[in-house]
């Protein structure tokens, strides 16, 4: 039992080993107790990230899970490869299909539910993409059940998230997951997206994603991350925006000088152009200052020449939540 696997003490003692054995590798031996039975070197865990830790422990609990549970909530998030937070992983999120009888304990949080629709990632039992982005919505912070969700909405249909809204109808915390629902936008391409767009919508402003801005001879010249009220362009700069669009033999200086084109192009056609990037994220009164500007400067100008298409709403999209009222 010296090497990098994790060890499970039911099954060193049915392969022969001892309880001594196991206290020798754990008091001596430079092994660590994940959770009460299962042992992994303390190489293994060294530098490992906390997301990483955490989906060692599930698959640590995974073997001890009741018939009918599934791994949930952030849990399943990280499972379905869904954006959160840091903080939080020290448990194991499962959900049991059961009326009642919840608890928790040094590694597990037990929820239950009377419904629990399942999906299996990476061998391990857990919540569908639909209900952990639900269950996500129900108890996390606004922001971050909205930036999950956008992530979810590239691969989820909107039509399963209602279904799962109108499953939890009754539930604790379903009015606030309507709200993160009803805010979701798979066309947002990163978190710092998803954050610039609810920090603009929560300060008033009219907020379109990915729209195409052609000129007065219906040439495209950019798709820009969002048309703000119609008349000011918004852009977010993160940093692999760079990077992204480098094209074969050329350096990010290369997508910077093509970036200032493309944003006098817009300005040309008479559309104010306001930039942020992460750190203007960390002062969103300064940042809904700036865009407010804008678009006072816009309103003092004529309209802007050529034209604007949006992105089609389908799959992706969650512009509006149907019969929200319905759901309670």
């Amino acid at each position: 039992m010296k090497d990098d696997r994790m060890v499970r003490r039911s099954e060193a003692l049915a392969d022969g080993h001892a309880d001594h054995e196991l206290r020798a590798l754990y008091e001596r031996e430079g092994w660590e107790r994940l959770v009460n039975g299962v042992y992994v070197p303390s190489s293994r865990l060294a530098g490992l990230s906390e997301r990483e830790r955490h989906r060692l422990l599930i698959d640590a609990i995974f073997p001890t899970m009741a018939e009918g549970s599934a791994v949930s909530h952030r849990s399943a998030a990280l499972l379905h490869g869904l954006p959160l937070p840091t903080g939080g992983f020290d448990k194991v999120h499962v959900t049991r299909h059961r009326r009642g009888g919840g608890r928790a304990n040094a590694a597990v949080i037990v929820h239950c539910a009377p419904w629990v629709p399942y999906a299996t990632v990476d061998g391990i039992p857990a919540t569908s993409l639909a209900r952990t982005v639900v269950d996500l919505a129900r108890t996390e912070p606004l922001l971050s059940a909205v930036i999950a969700g956008d992530s979810a909405l590239k691969r989820c249909d909107p039509q399963d998230l209602d279904a799962e809204l109108q499953r939890a109808r009754g539930w604790k915390g379903v009015a606030q997951a309507r709200r993160a629902v009803s805010l979701m936008d798979g066309r947002s391409e990163n978190p710092g997206e998803s954050q610039s767009r609810i920090i603009l919508r929560e300060n008033g402003f009219d907020v379109e994603s990915q729209v195409e801005i052609l000129d007065a001879d219906g040439r495209s010249l950019a798709r820009v991350d969002w048309l703000v009220n119609g008349v000011v362009v918004c852009e977010f700069d993160g940093k692999a925006k760079y990077t992204k669009y480098l094209r074969q033999d050329e350096n990010p200086g290369d997508v910077v000088f093509r970036e200032k084109v493309r944003e006098d192009a817009m300005r040309d056609l008479g559309y104010p152009v306001v930039r942020w990037t992460w750190a203007d994220l960390g002062n969103p009164a300064e940042l809904v200052a700036r865009v407010a500007r804008a678009v006072e400067r816009a309103a003092a100008l004529p309209p802007p020449r050529g034209s604007v298409r949006g992105t089609p709403c389908g799959r992706q999209t969650r512009a509006h939540l149907p019969n929200a009222r319905e759901i309670a």
